[in-house]
């Protein structure tokens, strides 16, 4: 029987063998012929787009490509465009690990790759729990993988700031943007989940598209709560974090939320099916108001020519399916003590920038109250949120955003003046760059480009510019080297991994730096009475991270050693300082070797 050769093959069945052949052997294959080089068209090359990547920056306008014909775009140059992304993240990881020095730049680097670096991303934060450097690996593509997500929701908020309209659901994604981490969730899987919410009421509901205003309202509002996509089962986490977001509302197998985003959750869907919803700004409640097509009424009648006042029905998706009487919430209002002329407003749509900032509001109460409640709880002194560092969505991160959204939006109504802009947005300065500063360091750019321009001519301008000058100056500094001697392995007794509880406060934390003698400022060591300790302050001190995230500075007498099999509290921050945790030793493998040498 004659062989038959792969050239001999139909290009077809040539073509389809390629699809499950790995990028780097097209490349080789190309070179073989020139025929072979002509069997990989643009099919392959979207094939390859579309099986490798999820993630894509806006630009690209992805969807509507992938959706066209095929020649409508040149798929070869966009997949290497991608797969020199994905060098570009790869080896600025690499370097960021590699050392402490120029982060900031080698960030950047991937930052300005935009959203097509995320999946490289994805790789990094879940690398394999046995690699040397995993814990630093997660920790730092976490980090950039963050600063994308917060890039994006700014952008958004920005928008509003300049008074552009964007969709409700994409104002109220920023904020799940700024918890994400590697979650599901952000815009356009907030959107899909959307789309696939409208299209299972447009199944089930056939005749939908013929139905009036007001059943489609009822029928719609029917579904979501059958389905438990609005509301709370349990009233008394009313309060909780996590009901503040409208993507981990529809990724949530509970899907909990408060008034204002059951109510997104239905306008968003409504409109996907005809319905003119908008959420209604009323005092305490959000709900959402429905208006039919112009020149009917909301039972499909056409309006008579004498009917001037436009008809509207209310939803308040959170408690029911029913619709509101307008009079029941007139007599809310009037028991408020709001006077008749303002219920037009109160019971009207509501700007997208107020909503949001309702939210930020929600949010930052839902953290404060988190952190009294964990006060509460706390009798030992130590940190006050110990109970709550574990908790999704993370408190700092969504307080942190919430920030940012009123800083951007907390603006004064049309006639006040920029003096009163900056006097409402100086109200959440300080609390914004403490969070920069301790919090989200990486975020320089972001700060410089959106908020620095804010105080341009007021008396912060100098103070930012000086705090982003600080930063990069730091970030670009090389760090002293404290190798160990005689003299100071005399001194310092631990070393720079280990893992301790505190004597007084109980909290535990890793080591991650020394000095052989108290080397804070005396107004700090006055503060701290330093001098009332037995030792003094002629003693070593270590600079240590806690497990609520905080960095303290600890004096070696409170300090007792502990070799716990895991440290989980921890292992998911440890990694902006170690490689590893080391199972046998059971401390953690130090990746600042370049301060710490010998330890």
């Amino acid at each position: 029987m004659a062989r038959t050769s792969f050239s001999t093959l139909p290009s077809e069945i040539i073509e389809q063998i390629l699809l499950y052949v790995p990028p780097s052997s097209i490349a080789a294959f190309q070179r073989v012929s020139r025929g072979f080089n002509a069997l990989v068209g643009p099919l392959l090359w979207r094939h390859q787009c579309h099986s490798l990547y999820r993630y894509w920056d806006p630009s690209h306008r992805i969807k509507e490509k992938f959706s066209s014909d095929i020649e409508a775009a040149d798929w070869r140059t966009i997949f290497i465009r991608r797969q020199n992304v994905d060098r570009i993240t790869d080896s600025s990881i690499d370097s960021i690990l590699s050392g402490q020095i120029g982060r900031l730049e080698k960030f950047q680097l991937i930052l300005d790759c935009g959203y097509d670096a995320k999946d490289a991303l994805l790789r990094h934060l879940r690398t394999k729990d046995d690699a040397d450097d995993v814990l630093a690996r997660r920790y730092y593509s976490d980090a950039v993988l963050g600063c994308l997500h917060r890039i994006m929701a700014v952008k958004e908020w920005s928008k509003l700031k300049d008074r552009e309209q964007i969709l409700l659901e994409r104002a109220l994604g920023a904020f799940d943007m700024f918890v994400l981490h590697d979650r599901e969730g952000d815009f356009d899987e907030i959107s899909s989940c959307l789309d696939g919410i409208a299209s299972k009421i447009q199944t089930k509901y056939s005749d939908l598209k013929e139905q009036s205003t007001r059943q489609r309202a009822l029928n719609i509002a029917l579904y979501l709560r059958t389905k438990n996509l609005t509301g709370l089962k349990d009233i008394n986490l009313y309060h909780d974090l996590q009901n503040n977001f409208l993507g981990i509302a529809l990724q949530d197998a509970e899907h909990p939320s408060l008034p204002l985003i059951s109510t997104a959750v239905y306008c968003s869907v409504a409109k996907r099916l005809g319905v003119d919803a908008s959420a209604c700004g009323f005092p305490f409640h959000v709900i959402a108001i429905v208006k039919p097509p112009a020149g009917f009424d909301l039972d499909g009648n056409p309006l008579v020519a004498e009917i001037n006042s436009p008809q509207v029905m209310y939803m308040d998706l959170f408690r029911s399916a029913d619709e509101t009487p307008a009079a029941d919430l007139e007599a809310q209002l009037g028991s408020l003590g709001a006077s008749q002329t303002s219920h037009a407003h109160l019971m009207g749509p509501a700007p997208v920038a107020e909503i949001i900032l309702r939210t930020a509001g929600n949010i930052l109460n839902s953290v404060q109250g988190a952190h009294r409640n964990a006060v509460a709880q706390n009798g030992h002194g130590g940190p006050d949120h110990m109970v709550l560092i574990s908790s999704f969505p993370d408190m700092d991160s969504a307080f942190y955003g919430a920030l940012w959204a009123s800083l951007l939006l907390g603006i004064p109504q049309d006639g006040d003046g920029p003096v009163v802009a900056t006097v409402r947005r100086r109200n959440y300065l300080p609390r914004i760059v403490e969070h920069f500063e301790t919090h989200f360091p990486n975020d320089v750019s972001l700060i410089e480009q959106y908020i620095v321009p804010l105080f341009q001519n007021s008396g912060e301008y100098a103070q930012l510019r000086e705090a982003v000058r600080m930063m990069r100056a730091g970030d670009s500094m090389p760090k002293t080297i404290k190798s160990r001697n005689h003299q100071t392995s005399g001194h310092v007794h631990y070393k720079v991994g280990q893992v301790f509880q505190h004597r007084r406060y109980d909290y535990t934390a890793v080591i991650t730096g020394w000095d052989v003698e108290c080397g804070a400022d005396e107004h700090w060591i006055t503060q701290m009475r330093i001098h009332e300790l037995p030792r003094g302050r002629h003693q070593s001190f270590y600079h240590v991270l806690v497990e609520d995230k905080s960095v303290r500075y600890v004096a070696e007498e409170n300090i007792e050693i502990i070799t716990p099999e895991m440290p989980a509290s921890l292992m998911h921050l440890a990694g902006r300082h170690f490689k590893r945790w080391d199972a046998q030793s059971r401390c953690f493998v130090s990746n600042i070797k370049d301060e710490y040498p010998d330890d």
